[in-house]
């Protein structure tokens, strides 16, 4: 007959032997954690260590993604380029901006001064459909002034006239407002701003012009082209000098 006895102590052996490794990799664990902080602690308190001793450097490993080490020295190269990188994009990035706002300020400025020049309702609002449709690439410009207007029959060219309890009826939520709005509009309101180019606008900038003058509007086939976010400092701006601008040219019609 085999005699089993000794199989409790055996199995007894082994798991104190793991507990005892466990134990022994803990501790290390811990020392290793120890020693960091001192090293770390003794490289602040010596900040030229490395300057002294620059032969070290090319022997401090850095992981990377690739699962790869790499030198200290390679390692900030790499560094170095990326933020190069990520420094010249930015710098791109700001060029492109101030050549755009150069050529808004340029257009801007340009338009201004047309509309200042203008004689007529219908030669400022030709000079405003032109430079919104040739230097700022709006696709869809509509200005519409609210009516009755005496004596201006005939002589407003592409500028539209409209009752203004019409405009109540069918954009009374944006004339409220008083601000410029952007985004999708309701397909009755695109067809009261936009008339026989309704159909083409998928989204649009609207503005309210003071005094129950009237309303600029402009539009896009690009739904997402004039959304809720977009800056309206521009539209805002042209619809100051339109409120200051077209009473005295009603005056004269």
């Amino acid at each position: 007959m085999t005699d089993h006895s000794d199989a409790p102590l055996i199995d007894g052996d082994v798991e104190a032997n793991l507990e005892k490794q466990q134990a022994a990799d803990n501790e290390s664990q811990r020392n290793k954690k120890v020693l960091a902080r001192q090293v770390a602690r003794y490289l602040i308190q010596n900040p030229t260590f490395f300057a002294e001793n620059i032969e070290l450097l090319e022997t401090i490993q850095f992981p990377r993604e690739s699962g790869k080490t790499v030198s200290l020295m390679t390692h900030q190269t790499n560094l170095l380029r990326e933020r190069n990188i990520e420094m010249r994009q930015r710098l791109d990035q700001l060029l492109q901006n101030a050549r755009h706002n150069d050529e808004m300020f340029s257009h801007s400025r340009r338009l201004v001064l047309e509309l200042l020049e203008a004689r007529t309702v219908a030669e400022a609002g030709d000079a405003l459909l032109k430079s919104f449709r040739e230097d700022f690439g709006v696709e869809v410009t509509a200005l519409t002034l609210f009516g009755p207007l005496p004596g201006s029959a005939g002589k407003l060219g592409q500028v539209r006239t409209s009752a203004r309890a019409n405009a109540e009826g069918s954009i009374g939520s944006i004339l409220r407002n008083g601000r410029t709005v952007c985004g999708t509009l309701r397909p009755s309101e695109n067809a009261y701003l936009f008339g026989k180019q309704a159909d083409q606008v998928a989204s649009a900038a609207v503005v309210p012009l003071a005094d129950q003058l009237g309303i600029l509007a402009v539009g896009s086939s690009d739904p997402n082209h004039y959304r809720s976010s977009l800056g309206t400092l521009f539209l805002s701006y042209i619809g100051e000098v339109l409120e200051r601008l077209l009473p005295r040219l009603l005056e004269k019609s």
